[in-house]
């Protein structure tokens, strides 16, 4: 223990207690109250963390004073700190979206194919065609922000082991897809986009137009302009009339109405190569045809009805078929299978009331049954027929123009009990 001198009969200071009870002595003694130095207790110092309420309207001293340097300084440092790891991390992002690629293959990262799952949006619309297969349709992904590279897809599909049966067709798709979503949805109907259109057997290319306009969403006016020049398809005749084929028909989305024609009149074609009818026939094939579609009611009843029209020929009579007449005084929407006195008499290229052998041109647009029984007639010995009950369709075919009269007989019996439901 070291031996202090005694100080007055008083415990011994401390140097710091000393110093300090110096100093504060001067500092009362030498100043008068009104001109101290502002306290270091006040409230901004109470807010910063520097005092606490014990402080309030203390004096700052000399080691008060250092603190608060100290304080500053250290945050001075911590903000150098701040803005250097700042600068490095805004450095290494720019260096890394420059040189991505050349980082990853000196590393060794393989970079990723495929998007992730969630960052799929908005809408795209693929097309597949005839022959597209794994690879082509990968690249087509890529092309349009499907999938994140040329190769994801075609990856995904030999990694996966599939081989899925792809259908030509328009699909809705997002962009920045991950493969497997992609594929499901390309195997997926509800994705395909298609316009649909029903033209029924019997209509004339007039009344079929506009549906076709109603279901692809294609103006009439494009459809008129392109049925205006039949060559265009391959037809050697005046008009398309028999030559647009009634079926149910879908088209992809941004289908022109000349496309859609094209279509239709191949259609047409498949069916006549398929009944057998030589490329010089088509048309008077058609046009038998057209006539047989208007005149029958019963799929049965088709080949008879072309036996009458060939017996008929053959005999030399005319025709008078109503449909013909109907046809070519514009009457075939009036709903009624019967003429009316103008339009039987009415001198037109159509009317077979008038003009011997077949109209110039099919009256309408026949499907296959009634292609089929143009070119294969029943064997029989018909001259006449009449549907005589309108809601069944059953008719009576005559060898006689008694028997037909008896039939006509019938017809006009039926009428009458049936409010004339037709006729």
């Amino acid at each position: 223990m070291t031996d202090l001198p005694p100080h007055d009969g008083r415990a011994p200071l401390s140097r710091r207690a000393a110093r300090a009870a110096a100093t504060g002595s001067e500092s009362s003694a030498e100043r008068p109250a009104s001109a101290r130095t502002p306290a270091a207790g006040t409230l901004d110092a109470l807010f910063t963390g520097e005092v606490d309420t014990h402080d309030i309207g203390r004096v700052p001293t000399r080691h008060d004073r250092d603190r608060r340097k100290s304080r500053i300084a250290k945050w001075v440092v911590l903000i150098v700190i701040l803005a250097i790891v700042g600068g490095i991390g805004a450095g290494a992002a720019w260096v890394w979206s420059t040189y991505e690629t050349q980082i990853r293959s000196v590393m060794g990262w393989e970079e990723p194919k495929d998007f992730q799952p969630g960052e799929a949006t908005g809408e795209v619309l693929v097309t597949i065609v005839t022959g597209d297969n794994g690879s082509t349709i990968s690249q087509t992904l890529f092309d349009q922000g499907v999938t994140k590279t040329a190769s994801a897809f075609y990856d995904y599909l030999i990694a996966s082991v599939q081989d899925p049966p792809f259908q030509p067709g328009v699909y809705a798709l997002q962009e920045r897809m991950t493969s497997e979503a992609a594929l499901a949805l390309l195997l997926d109907p509800a994705s395909k986009r298609q316009e649909a259109a029903q033209l029924r057997e019997g209509l004339t290319v007039e009344q079929s137009l506009p549906i076709l306009a109603e279901g692809t969403g294609v103006p009439v006016e494009d459809f008129q302009a392109a049925v205006a020049d039949p060559s265009a398809y391959g037809v050697s005749a005046a008009s398309l009339e028999g030559w647009l084929f009634p079926a149910t028909y879908q088209f992809d989305p941004g289908t022109s109405a000349a496309q859609i024609i094209q279509t239709l009149v191949n259609r047409t074609v498949e069916s006549l190569d398929r009944a057998g009818v030589p490329a010089d026939q088509r048309e008077r094939i058609l046009t038998i045809a057209s006539i047989i579609e208007r005149e029958a009611r019963l799929d049965e009843d088709f080949y008879k009805v072309s036996r009458v029209i060939e017996n008929r020929l053959a005999d030399g009579m005319l025709l008078q078929m109503d449909s013909t007449a109907q046809y070519g005084a514009g009457e075939l929407d009036g709903g009624s299978v019967s003429t009316s006195e103008g339009a039987q008499f009415q001198d037109n290229d159509w009317n077979t009331y008038v003009r011997e052998g077949l109209p110039i041109g099919p009256i309408a647009n026949p499907g296959d049954n009634a292609i089929d029984a143009a070119m294969k007639p029943a064997d029989g010995p018909w001259l006449y027929f009449v549907t005589w009950n309108m809601d069944t369709g059953e008719t009576i075919f005559s060898e006689t123009f008694e028997q037909h009269e008896a039939g006509i007989a019938q017809w006009h019996a039926w009428c009458d009990a049936n409010d004339n439901r037709g006729c």
